[in-house]
């Protein structure tokens, strides 16, 4: 998932809510719907970023037993780089 979206939504939405003044169609204003339209790209933007700037980790366990009876445990954890975004 990329960033263009995103900005497109917020884009259309300052069109509509800055460069349209007093503009109703039916009764839905389209300021409002440009207003609602940012938001939701700004929503967006922010959970591509999230997403996007996480690193992934992963834990192994292993337990091994010896002839003694014994037990070791042995714990790794991986990281890895975020993936780039398209």
């Amino acid at each position: 998932m990329g960033y263009g979206g995103p900005i497109g939504l917020i884009v259309i939405g300052l069109v509509l809510s800055l460069a349209l003044t007093e503009q109703q169609v039916g009764p839905v204003q389209v300021t409002t719907v440009g207003w609602i339209l940012v938001v939701a790209g700004a929503a967006w933007l922010v959970l591509t970023l999230v997403q996007q700037n996480t690193r992934r980790r992963h834990t192994a366990t292993a337990t091994t037993t010896d002839s003694a009876g014994r037990q070791a445990t042995t714990q790794r954890t991986t990281e890895e780089p975020p993936p780039p975004a398209v």
